[in-house]
């Protein structure tokens, strides 16, 4: 079965499934503490996984496009991670 998909979507696939585990496991760990303090601390270290998978995954998904899609298209493509990055960059 799992021949029918390319390495990229495979890897890309099991980051997500990753994340979502993750996210999942803080989301238990916040009600099993039920403490603001806490659940702060645990949703703000949770914060970095977000733009690393995103940043991983998108980095996967252009390696396999690269035979594809032109230099200049790729360089857009980062452009347009970095603004999302910098867009929900917390001060």
């Amino acid at each position: 079965m799992f021949q029918l998909f390319e390495k990229a979507i495979m890897s890309m696939a099991l980051l997500r499934i990753i994340s979502g585990s993750i996210e999942i496991f803080v989301a238990i760990l916040i009600l099993k503490f039920n403490d603001i303090e806490k659940a702060l601390l645990v949703n703000s270290s949770l914060a970095l996984v977000g733009p690393i998978i995103l940043i991983i995954t998108t980095t996967i998904g252009l390696v396999g496009l690269s035979e594809r899609v032109s230099l200049t298209k790729l360089i857009w493509i980062f452009g347009g991670v970095a603004c999302i990055l910098y867009g929900v960059r917390s001060n």
